[in-house]
């Protein structure tokens, strides 16, 4: 019984993830996902309370998609600069495909919802625990001098959500992963001339 509720719940988060992809969160209806969802409207609140319960399960599951992506490409690479690269590319081509995802961390007006700050802070607390773990590697096997990995990683995440935005709306990915190569050099070989 329980796991035919769930797999309800989880095509009704499918179907709506889709609609607020394409629509956007204010303007997607309980309506519009009851339909998609070839459900009742009334049925729909068996499963969830509200719209924001239903957004709620869509951007928690967008960011459990790019957790993991982004664990498994890392996981991939033994050099702690390929995993840096593999980071930065799995995470913005990431972002261009998880559209709800990307306007939870994006657009103010969601900011409201409690859950979306929480979802956010998580998130952060997760990239840099990523980061800190590549740029300590990096340090332990004489790669990379850094005195304060955590400020680091701090400060690589806060950069790249900086570049998110245009990123997203950037069309030509060649053009990103030469961006993406040229700030992933400033940042292991500095600016100065040696």
């Amino acid at each position: 019984m329980l796991e035919d509720f769930q797999k309800v719940q989880a095509h009704i988060v499918e179907k709506a993830q889709d609609l607020f992809a394409r629509f956007g969160f204010r303007k997607t209806t309980m309506d519009e996902i009851a339909q998609a969802a070839r459900k009742g409207k009334s049925s729909i609140y068996h499963y969830f309370q509200n719209k924001e319960e239903i957004f709620r399960a869509v951007v928690e599951k967008e960011a459990n998609e790019l957790k993991k992506a982004i664990s498994q490409a890392v996981a991939r690479e033994t050099d702690p600069r390929a995993q840096l690269r593999a980071y930065v590319l799995t995470r913005m081509h990431a972002l261009k495909n998880l559209a709800n995802l990307y306007s939870a961390f994006r657009d103010d007006y969601i900011e409201s919802y409690g859950f979306i700050e929480r979802l956010r802070v998580g998130y952060d607390e997760f990239e840099r625990s990523v980061i800190s773990r590549i740029l300590q590697a990096g340090v332990e096997r004489g790669e990379f001098v850094i005195e304060d990995v955590g400020l680091m990683a701090y400060v690589i995440v806060v950069a790249f959500k900086g570049l998110e935005y245009p990123w997203a709306v950037a069309q030509d990915i060649a053009k990103i992963e030469e961006n993406i190569d040229t700030l992933l050099h400033v940042l292991f070989y500095g600016l100065l001339k040696r």
